[in-house]
């Protein structure tokens, strides 16, 4: 099973020693002295044996030195765990859906009005019909059972419910089964794909893996430069060609793959709309002229959806799904959206699963998905 993991960064490197610095004009030379006038030449007198005096003579001063003081050391602060600056991150992305929600639970009594209110605050964050009549038959059973009597203890069993709904969506993405392991990433324009394989491979390539990608996108130069900007940060390597048939690059990639001994192989396709019925065909010969290039293959259809398009969102899960057989999504853009509650409506209608989730643009803003995790974030 693969997970991602961050290595901590490299301690600073230590401060330079300050140089011993002298200052301009503290150097000292010995003064001249003149010459001394000869002595008059006498008659030799014996003179009286004494003990010779001693001539004070000064030290010399050494110039003084000026050394700077190194900075002091920073205190070290201990970086949190990994997934806890993910939950902040998380709960910041999805205020503006939680907010709406958590804002019903204010009152004092739980009566009607409080599951009538709940049920609008669901619908407006695209839950979905299906997802919100469930919630709230599940809901009332919780607080019936529970025998609970405070509006923020209903609040702590909507929790447990939205997790129990959306823990089918719950799962790993493997790696490593097959030698390579081939997924095909589709999705309509502007959802993120591009942006999200890259974010991937770097994961892949710093656990380890060797990543070939298949820039199966001819028809936007943009689009292979922005995946060729992806493989030289992550430095792994990438099958391109401009304008040729994206089977055709989708099939060379696959056997490079194999020929090179690579863990991984991902090949990004162009941005397809469900309702464009040719250019969906094309994505379906893609899928099978993988497969003939390697038995089996692809072994990972995943599905990139922006998060911010709600119930549109359910719906080209049902059509990629119905196309491809979709085995995993990624849900993108989820921070600043009043739709995240679409992922409850995914989970009632269509349980693809949901390997990863985003809220950013950084490659840390791209994490795996959690039920339990993503249910607390939206609601506490």
């Amino acid at each position: 099973m693969f997970s991602f993991f961050k290595k901590a960064p490299p301690p600073p490197a230590p401060a330079d020693e300050a140089p011993t610095l002298l200052p301009e004009g503290w150097v000292t030379k010995p003064a001249s002295q003149p010459a001394p006038e000869p002595a008059p030449v006498a008659a030799p007198v014996a003179p009286p044996v004494a003990a010779p005096v001693p001539i004070p003579v000064a030290a010399p001063v050494p110039a003084p030195v000026v050394v700077s003081a190194p900075p002091p050391a920073p205190v070290a602060t201990p970086a949190p765990p990994p997934r806890a600056s993910w939950m902040d991150r998380l709960r910041a992305g999805l205020r503006k859906t939680g907010g709406s929600i958590a804002s019903v639970f204010s009152g004092t009594q739980i009566d009607d009005q409080l599951y009538e209110e709940l049920e609008e605050a669901l619908l407006l964050a695209d839950a979905g019909v299906k997802a919100t009549q469930f919630l709230l038959d599940d809901l009332k059973r919780r607080v019936k059972d529970a025998r609970v009597s405070d509006p923020q203890a209903v609040r702590g069993l909507l929790i447990d419910a939205l997790a129990e709904l959306l823990a089918p969506l719950e799962k790993g993405l493997e790696v490593g089964r097959f030698t390579p392991t081939v997924m095909m990433v589709v999705g309509v324009n502007g959802a993120g794909k591009t942006t999200s394989i890259g974010k991937l491979t770097r994961h892949l390539a710093e656990a380890d893996q060797k990543v070939l990608l298949a820039a199966a996108d001819t028809f936007r130069a943009a689009a292979r430069e922005q995946l060729g900007v992806w493989a030289d940060r992550a430095k792994v390597e990438i099958i391109s060609q401009e304008g040729g048939d994206p089977a055709a690059v989708s099939f060379d990639a696959v056997n490079a793959g194999r020929a090179r001994g690579a863990d991984v192989v991902i090949a990004d396709t162009a941005g397809r709309l469900p309702t464009q019925i040719h250019l969906m065909e094309e994505l379906k010969k893609i899928k099978r002229v993988i497969t003939k290039a390697q038995e089996g293959a692809p072994h990972e259809v995943l599905l990139v959806v922006d998060g911010n398009t709600g119930q549109n969102a359910l719906n080209q899960v049902k059509a990629f799904d119905e196309a491809l057989g979709l085995t995993g999504l990624v849900v993108t853009k989820l921070d600043g959206t009043a739709k995240g509650g679409v992922l409850a409506a995914i989970a009632r209608e269509r349980p693809v699963p949901v390997y990863f989730i985003g809220v950013g643009e950084k490659l840390e803003d791209l994490e795996t998905f959690s039920a339990r995790e993503f249910a607390r974030a939206l609601l506490e």
